[in-house]
């Protein structure tokens, strides 16, 4: 059964008309109540009834985790391109990784824009369809019930990536995880198990760690000590930061760790050694997405609207090599990682 504003007003212990305020005009409601009222809302899965628009806007909104991580601008870019192509404007909200600012962009959209593109959302996937439902809307990197989506496939970067390194002479590789609720990181950590099981090479997974530099900083010392030759990171900042730390802590890459990214930012080449990594294709994706979305708004069939998959591929540079034949590794044993 669908969360109502009923259900969240009872459990923040406020009235229906200040839940409603919190999505509609949060600028009336103190911040200790609409961060309890966000929180509740984000805890039961409860999104907000769009309000019904009588015309067009011309624009649609696109909806991001994080505007900071460098994956983002190029695609945003993509986005507003093809859209400005297409004769629609762009309005954009960045979520912060959160789905109750999620749950909030989408309110706050909803009466501006004629849909949504919404990339690698949090929210729980009844959540997304109970929006698809209300309002036209594509997600992009993460799929949703019976609502277009464009997703990257996984399997070919992630297989190229394993098989790579398994080229390279090195037979126990890690993995890095992001947090649970990254639909992305289930994915490619799914292909990198199959990848590695198939190859007979033995995988560590470890974390979650953030999607960051400081998660890659984090994830480092726990590389090390689990003896691996390998490290594929959920993405490239995660990647760059893994590199920095093993640098600080007397460790060569790729002499000592080969260490592979996802996402083929501006990061991968700035940083040394440069960063081999799987290039998402994000002009691609974000054209598709816009086709996808601009499509459902011209057309009364919707029917044949389904999930659009995008190839990934392997960009080989300076931070893989051939597995070292030996290495000073700490002696500080770790437990095995479910």
């Amino acid at each position: 059964m669908a969360v109502t504003i009923t259900d969240v007003a009872a459990e923040a212990g406020v009235s229906k008309a200040t839940v409603s305020r919190v999505f509609g005009a949060p600028d009336r409601v103190n911040a200790a109540t609409r961060s309890r009222v966000l929180e509740v809302a984000e805890r039961l899965g409860y999104a907000p009834v769009p309000a019904p628009r009588s015309s067009r806007t011309g624009s649609i909104g696109l909806i991001v985790p994080d505007i900071v991580n460098p994956f983002f601008p190029p695609m945003i870019k993509a986005v507003q391109r093809r859209a400005g192509s297409r004769n629609y404007g762009v309005y954009l909200a960045d979520s912060d990784a959160r789905p109750g600012e999620e749950t909030e962009a989408v309110a706050m959209m909803a009466k501006q824009v004629d849909g949504l593109i919404f990339w690698s959302s949090r929210l729980p996937g009844e959540t997304l369809a109970s929006i698809a439902d209300r309002v036209p809307t594509v997600f992009v990197n993460r799929a949703a019930p019976g609502a277009p989506a464009v997703v990257a496939s996984s399997e070919d970067g992630m297989r190229q990536a394993v098989e790579h390194l398994y080229a390279l002479g090195h037979t126990r590789c890690a993995y890095i995880n992001a947090p649970r609720t990254v639909w992305s990181n289930q994915h490619r950590r799914a292909a990198v198990r199959a990848a590695c099981k198939k190859l007979g090479m033995e995988l560590v997974e470890l974390g979650p760690f953030p999607q960051s530099i400081e998660g890659g900083v984090q994830a480092a010392d726990l590389v090390a000590v689990h003896g691996v030759t390998a490290a594929i990171a959920n993405n490239d900042m995660t990647a760059v930061g893994l590199q920095m730390q093993l640098s600080h802590r007397g460790l060569s890459v790729p002499n000592d760790i080969s260490v592979v990214g996802v996402d083929d930012t501006y990061l991968a080449v700035v940083t040394r050694p440069q960063l081999t990594t799987v290039r998402i294709p994000v002009d691609e994706i974000g054209s598709l997405a816009v086709d996808l979305l601009v499509g459902m708004l011209q057309s009364a069939d919707k029917s044949d609207i389904g999930t659009v998959e995008v190839d990934t591929q392997l960009v080989v540079r300076d931070s893989t090599g051939p597995a070292p034949t030996s290495i000073t590794w700490p002696t500080r044993a770790m437990p095995s990682q479910d």
